[in-house]
């Protein structure tokens, strides 16, 4: 009895959407620190090669031009996009917004150097942004897309800080809207365990 072949669709979502990450992965990396404005939206990673103690393992990886483990994966997308207003926008400066938010991020807070940080992106047609985001999350699971969740956060707005304080911010105090939120019972020592846990298995 023969065994029922699949032929290969080049046109399937998921070959398509396998398609943008390779893309995406073939790029040479550029410090997180010095990109220049574009226009464009579209996916990206972050990499860390620091000396953060919990982050080691992971830094190891991506030393000597390597750049083998994302710590962050994201999408940016246009303004209306959610509504079916940003197709086909290609004049938008999302992708660079986003970049250089997560930038600021790095330099508010105390442990990080945003010099330790390179990424990847890719300006990529509207429709394929979420796939290509989330078959690079499912393929690496970076810690701060999973166990250290919150470096993404935007600020709440003003009086909307009852929510518990994001682990990353725990993790990686200095972000002012964070301060304001509840405190957590995590303390950051707790999470830098889990964190080397998570990176070793």
């Amino acid at each position: 009895m023969s065994d029922n072949v699949i032929p290969f669709n080049p046109l399937d979502k998921r070959n398509l959407g396998a398609s943008v990450a390779e893309a995406l992965l073939t790029g040479a990396p550029k410090p997180l620190a010095d990109i220049p404005s574009f226009q464009g939206a579209g996916v990206y990673a972050l990499y860390y090669v620091g000396d953060f103690p919990a982050y080691r393992d992971l830094a190891e990886t991506n030393k000597g031009g390597r750049f083998q483990t994302p710590i962050y994966v994201g999408k940016a997308i246009p303004a209306g996009a959610r509504k079916g207003g940003g197709l086909g926008e290609i004049h938008s400066r999302a992708l660079y917004k986003r970049l250089s938010e997560h930038a600021e991020s790095i330099r508010a807070v105390e442990n990080l150097d945003i010099q330790h940080f390179h990424c990847r992106y890719l300006v990529v047609d509207d429709i394929w942004i979420p796939l290509g985001e989330s078959l690079l999350i499912a393929r690496f699971a970076p810690v701060w897309n999973s166990l250290v969740d919150g470096f993404g956060n935007h600020d709440p707005g003003k009086g909307r800080h009852q929510g518990l304080r994001p682990r990353w911010d725990v993790l990686h105090p200095g972000r002012e809207w964070a301060i304001k939120c509840r405190e957590r019972e995590e303390t950051a020592d707790l999470i830098a365990r889990d964190v080397e846990v998570y990176l070793r298995s």
